[in-house]
């Protein structure tokens, strides 16, 4: 039976991870027939079916505010504590009428209860649902107590209560195996482990038309080799150990593309790593204009490019981050049958490596035996189209969307459509 289905977070746009795998959700429902609605506080979705409120983004001017004065902070103010009571009420009345318009039948919170980036949006959604019993599926991809910048806070009360709560009509996913028992250890919430996934039953469909604008757009000469690091541009993901892997290929013709900007943890690490690149005569490349999700509607302020683009037309992908909660881009470049030079972080020995991919890793140092398997792997065209197509096969049989498809489901018809 069809339902309405209401998605809310800080923001669904652009090509971070939480946008990107709330549209392969999104897509997995109205395959099966159900109707997805937006709500956010930046959107990049069909104006039919969003309901934009500024205050609910992460970077809206009193959040801002709010955060720089409670986070690595012994006390706050009373003047703070009205502000996020104040930012609670408008957004608890702005969920109400987003799920009275849509006539919703359930919720899905992207990560909104997990981060508290917006406080005020959390404790908002926490007391409609205790209030209305909505039922509610909050999607978890990190937790406050993984990052260092949220432990010691002025507002500990609100991240025990509401980061994430514990209702009866709200039941939870999490995208590895290690928050699923940390969120038990913590809260004593039982979740559901789902992992990101990417429809590998449909391989993905590659325009070699549009070869000349990509690389013109990236600055790029059709005969270079180009490595693609495909995150963001912050600490965690190690972008330095793709800069010395590069130096150390010793060829004018390799170039790292980085295909996402810096900007929601500051711009330190991007000014660093641009300047680390340089002394090592490493050739960095960005794309002229933003990158689009695949998902995204609109695309008037992207340059024609979608990150399905990027990996369709790069030779290999670097994606050393010292820590993941999963690792989109470790899934994408699988999809696009791209190697992959990857640092042994914890959700991956734990979760991913079991499956047996044949990856070229390393453990957080780059060593001579990664150096010459890389070289190996670029050189040998047979090699490299045995490694993509066994990867491949593996992440049908365990991210595809029928994983999801089934996972959804079990948790839909036992938890929401009774």
């Amino acid at each position: 039976m069809s339902k309405n289905i209401g998605f809310v977070s800080t923001r669904f746009a652009g090509i971070d991870g939480v946008s990107l795998e709330s549209g392969k959700w999104a897509e997995v429902l109205e395959l099966g027939g159900h109707k997805c609605f937006w709500f956010a506080g930046k959107l990049n979705k069909d104006p039919q079916s969003s309901y934009k409120v500024p205050q609910a983004h992460f970077k809206h001017p009193h959040n801002l505010w709010i955060n720089e004065q409670v986070f690595e902070k012994k006390s706050r103010t009373v003047l703070v504590t009205k502000l996020i009571q104040n930012l609670t009420s408008i957004l608890k009345n702005r969920l109400q009428e987003f799920i009275e318009n849509f006539n919703l039948d359930f919720l899905i919170i992207e990560n909104a209860l997990a981060i508290p980036l917006n406080i005020p949006l959390g404790i908002a959604l926490s007391e409609l649902i205790s209030e209305t019993q909505i039922p509610a599926i909050a999607h978890h991809h990190d937790f406050f107590w993984e990052r260092s910048r949220f432990h010691g806070s002025a507002v500990n009360e609100y991240l025990d209560m509401y980061f994430p709560p514990n209702l009866h009509s709200l039941k939870h996913v999490v995208i590895n195996s290690t928050a699923c028992e940390e969120i038990f250890r913590r809260k004593k919430i039982l979740a559901t482990v789902i992992p990101n996934v990417l429809d590998f039953n449909n391989p993905p469909y590659t325009n070699s038309d549009d070869s000349g604008e990509f690389f013109a757009s990236f600055r790029l000469c059709p005969n270079d080799k180009t490595i693609l690091q495909p995150t963001r541009i912050i600490k965690r993901k190690g972008i330095e150990h793709a800069i010395e892997l590069v130096k150390t290929l010793n060829g004018s013709q390799y170039k790292l593309l980085i295909s996402h900007g810096a900007g929601d943890e500051g711009f330190e690490y991007d000014t660093w790593i641009k300047n680390y690149a340089y002394q090592r005569g490493v050739d960095l490349h960005f794309p002229h204009g933003l990158i689009s999700s695949p998902w995204d509607i609109h695309k008037s302020n992207s340059n024609g490019f979608s990150l399905w683009d990027v990996y369709a037309h790069v030779d290999f992908v670097t994606f050393p981050s010292l820590y993941e909660g999963f690792g989109n881009a470790f899934l994408e470049a699988i999809y696009y049958k791209k190697p992959v030079f990857i640092n042994r972080y914890s959700t991956f020995i734990k979760d991913i490596e079991p499956k047996g991919f044949d990856l070229i890793t390393i453990d957080g140092r780059l060593t001579s035996q990664a150096i010459q398997h890389v070289k190996e792997i670029l050189e040998s065209p047979r090699k490299r189209k045995r490694m993509v197509n066994h990867n491949y096969k593996i992440a049908k049989q365990h991210y595809s969307y029928e994983v999801l498809k089934q996972q959804l489901n079990t948790i839909i018809n036992d938890c929401v459509f009774k």
